[in-house]
């Protein structure tokens, strides 16, 4: 399988009783990986390696809850319930797959990376947190700006101690924009009050090759089925961490696990409308947080939900997105920003076979577009409100990264005062939304037939 657990002091939290068994379980990890990679394994040693795993980490939960009970650790039973939760729920659910396959090798990977993803999130997260000092400060009774800072700074600080990354909140106020080739991630909890809390974590692919794959030690260029194995585990553990800010969520057990299409992502999101909506920049690709609360969880038709056949479910979601991204990178992408949802469907419908379509609603949206996912085109709404569209496209050309991105007005009407504002920042042209859908579609094919053929320097004016 070609992957391997690398051990830095990363993992070490200075308590020698558990930062010995942690070394040991890294051990024990990377000598079943080795052992994957042999064809003439028998059953009965899958069996007794598997079990010798079990074994040390059972006891390893149990020489850290006593320690922990011994410096009177405030997290003590949230970390306990953690632990009972990998040791009733996940563990048994691992076992019973592997004797049901009789130990095939899709069986022993799936337990593999379970336990790789589960091991390197909760060292990183729960049990650094013993000796960090951190005081948890539930966030429930602050106020909104207040909870929005908070849960910023929580995640900074876990993906530099997670990972080193120096991170940075580029918004709060994640519109559900697309960046790269991305993982969507969704987990959901239901509580004894019966109320659904839901994490959508956004992995830019590279991330998780920058992260994951270098704790893995994997020279892999591409999300590998181990690889996201590995960071759904790791992600569980990181919300995990963040919910121990919220009293309600200290009961709470996951409900369902799914991974999601950018398609499916978008309508789920603009559907819950989440409390937080946070995206960062982590130097080794983009990330975003979004959770939100609500009545009890009610089923979506998910094509990628992880179920018992998980290595199945995720390796034809990393199909799934491998295909998309091979039938898209030879189309040029627009992105549509109009405030009307009719008009943006309608472009979508109008232009999605033969472009990859992004869509902003806002002026600050479509900046975050372009920035995540530069684009070949922007077709811009002149008359945006609040932001109007000249002021968006002032927005754009002030960015020296962003100056040449060719700009064309979808508008209502083109008069020569409109023209006369907005000449010096060299839009494109104009489009005239009273066109008939054809017309709209030719002169976009024709801008880009044109544009293969030369760089025009001069707006001009289309329909």
């Amino acid at each position: 399988m070609g992957n391997q657990l690398v051990w830095d002091n990363r993992y070490n939290i200075g308590v020698e009783i558990i930062d010995n068994e942690h070394r040991k379980l890294f051990h024990i990890l990377n000598k079943l990986f080795e052992f994957g990679q042999q064809t003439d394994k028998s059953r009965w040693v899958c069996q007794e390696a598997v079990k010798y795993f079990k074994d040390h980490a059972l006891q390893h939960f149990q020489d850290e809850e006593h320690y922990m009970a011994s410096i009177n650790y405030t997290g003590l039973q949230m970390h306990k319930r953690i632990h009972e939760n990998f040791r009733k729920i996940t563990l048994p659910a691992l076992e019973k797959e592997l004797k049901l396959s009789n130990y095939s090798e899709n069986s022993v990977e799936h337990f593999l990376g379970v336990c790789a993803g589960w091991l390197i999130g909760h060292t990183l997260t729960e049990d650094q947190a013993i000796v960090s000092g951190e005081t948890v400060k539930h966030w429930e009774n602050l106020l909104p700006e207040e909870e929005q800072a908070a849960m910023g700074q929580a995640i900074l600080n876990q993906l530099h101690r997670m990972f080193q990354l120096d991170s940075r909140l580029i918004s709060n106020c994640y519109g559900g924009e697309k960046f790269g080739t991305g993982i969507y991630y969704r987990l959901i909890y239901n509580t004894e009050e019966k109320t659904s809390w839901e994490f959508f974590l956004v992995f830019e692919e590279q991330l998780i090759i920058n992260t994951i794959g270098s704790i893995m030690e994997t020279r892999s260029k591409t999300v590998t089925v181990m690889l996201m194995n590995v960071a759904r585990y790791t992600a569980r553990q990181f919300v995990e961490h963040i919910k121990r800010f919220f009293p309600a969520l200290a009961q709470a057990d996951v409900k369902a696990e799914q991974l999601l299409s950018y398609e499916q992502f978008q309508k789920i999101f603009k559907k819950h409308n989440p409390q937080f909506s946070l995206l960062f920049d982590t130097g080794k690709g983009y990330f975003a947080y979004c959770m939100t609360t609500g009545n009890i969880w009610q089923n979506e038709d998910v094509e990628f939900a992880i179920s018992e056949m998980a290595m199945d479910n995720v390796k034809q979601y990393l199909t799934q997105n491998k295909k998309e991204k091979a039938a898209t990178s030879k189309k040029k992408k627009i992105l549509i920003v109009d405030d009307s949802d009719f008009m943006l469907k309608t472009m979508i419908q109008l232009l999605g076979n033969d472009y990859v379509t992004l869509t902003a609603a806002s002026g600050l949206s479509a900046f975050r577009s372009i920035t995540l996912d530069r684009p070949d085109l922007v077709l811009l709404d002149y008359e945006m409100p609040v932001c109007k569209g000249n002021q968006i496209l002032e927005m754009i050309r002030s960015e020296k990264e962003f100056e040449d991105i060719p700009v064309i007005f979808l508008t209502s009407k083109v008069d020569r005062e409109s023209v006369k504002k907005v000449i010096g920042l060299k839009p494109q042209g104009y489009l005239s939304k009273s066109l008939s859908p054809k017309s709209i579609k030719q002169e976009i094919d024709h801008f880009f037939e044109k544009k293969n053929d030369s760089n025009p320097k001069q707006p001009q004016k289309q329909g």
